[in-house]
């Protein structure tokens, strides 16, 4: 993708994927607002790349990416996606600070080597508990949250082999790889950090046909805030902000 001549300076870069169901987004808005709702409330000012949209990467000195969640699937190999992975190759060679949520978590081990595709007994959805294998590790991140904690989740596909050199971080129920870290400042979590309750509750309206109805009440009845997997939005954004030094 070819560089704008418009420049920004000490933002945090937000990458959107695509939009979310029609419905939640005229309720809620889209991926990149509920980002930039917790950005704002830091004090982080951030700037929008539409990359779905085939719009060129913006240029600038950017202290780290957010690479969000999207409708689409990286196995369809959309032109814009194979584009992305290749700028995210660029960005980890450059040393831009990245994390990927869902699709793009999905995305970065794609384009690092790993492999993604439908996971077994498909979709994953609810206010799920993960288990963070890193909680007394060195890692900037996982090590500052609890061993056990509820995220927000929905996704048909997921990272079945991590590429290699990539560390393994958390795990759920179903899904082996639900975060990993590549080299020193690069995250993949296949949870979302960004969503709220009420934003959780409309995906599981508007996938209500694919659950089976006694499955589906308990997970209505188990819905909840995941202020933990949210701090993984905020210590990213602090260590952007240090240099995670």
């Amino acid at each position: 993708m070819k560089a704008l001549g418009d420049m920004e300076t000490g933002k945090l870069l937000i990458a959107l994927c695509g939009d979310t169901h029609p419905a939640i987004l005229e309720e809620f808005g889209n991926f990149d607002s509920w980002f930039i709702d917790v950005f704002d409330k830091m004090g982080i000012s951030t700037h929008l790349w539409n990359t779905h949209m085939h719009h060129d990467a913006p240029e600038g000195d950017f202290i780290g990416c957010v690479v969000t969640g999207s409708p689409a699937m990286v196995t369809d190999r959309a032109q814009w996606s194979e584009d992305l992975g290749r700028w995210m190759r660029l960005a980890i060679e450059r040393g831009l600070p990245l994390l990927g949520v869902c699709y793009g978590h999905q995305l970065l081990a794609d384009a690092l080597g790993g492999v993604v595709d439908y996971q077994p007994d498909g979709r994953e959805i609810g206010s799920l508990l993960i288990t963070n294998h890193a909680f007394d590790s060195d890692d900037y991140i996982f090590s500052r949250l609890p061993h056990i904690f509820h995220a927000h989740l929905t996704h048909a596909q997921s990272v079945l082999t991590l590429p290699e050199g990539a560390v393994n971080l958390a795990s759920s129920g179903r899904v082996k790889h639900q975060a990993f870290r590549y080299g020193a400042r690069t995250w993949g979590v296949q949870f979302h950090p960004e969503f709220t309750c009420p934003i959780m509750s409309a995906y599981l309206s508007v996938y209500r046909d694919q659950i089976p109805p006694a499955q589906r009440l308990q997970l209505e009845a188990h819905l909840q805030d995941c202020f933990d997997a949210q701090r993984v939005l905020e210590i990213f954004a602090e260590g952007c902000l240090r240099g995670f030094a």
